[in-house]
């Protein structure tokens, strides 16, 4: 049987160097926050910048917890989107319901 490659997306890596560069930690440190060992966790978190590897899922959101980041950020492609989506993650629930209203009403004025 033959087997198919899974096709890595840059975007993960490239979100997540991102991420781990706003929030100050060098790879090794992530790693180890995050759960891996410290004498691999460097190489990994390379690896996965590098889009070399891409994490499992349930890691994925160990790394979004530790950056303090929601994890849709580290897989989106839009940068206008990623951008809100930081935004929003630090927004205070008044205020994510503001942006959410004023969202609201100006999808109504495209219709």
């Amino acid at each position: 049987m033959r087997q198919t490659s899974k096709t890595i997306s840059p975007t993960f890596g490239r979100r997540l160097r991102q991420a781990r560069l706003r929030a100050d930690l060098p790879q090794d440190r992530l790693g180890v926050l995050a759960g891996l060992e410290e004498s691999s966790s460097s190489a990994r978190i390379s690896r996965y910048e590098g889009a070399v590897h891409e994490p499992p899922a349930k890691f994925a959101k160990q790394l979004a917890r530790v950056l303090g980041v929601p994890v849709a950020f580290l897989y989106c492609d839009d940068d206008r989107l990623a951008d809100i989506m930081l935004s929003y993650s630090s927004m205070s629930e008044v205020q994510r319901q503001e942006l959410l209203n004023i969202s609201k009403r100006l999808s109504d004025l495209n219709l």
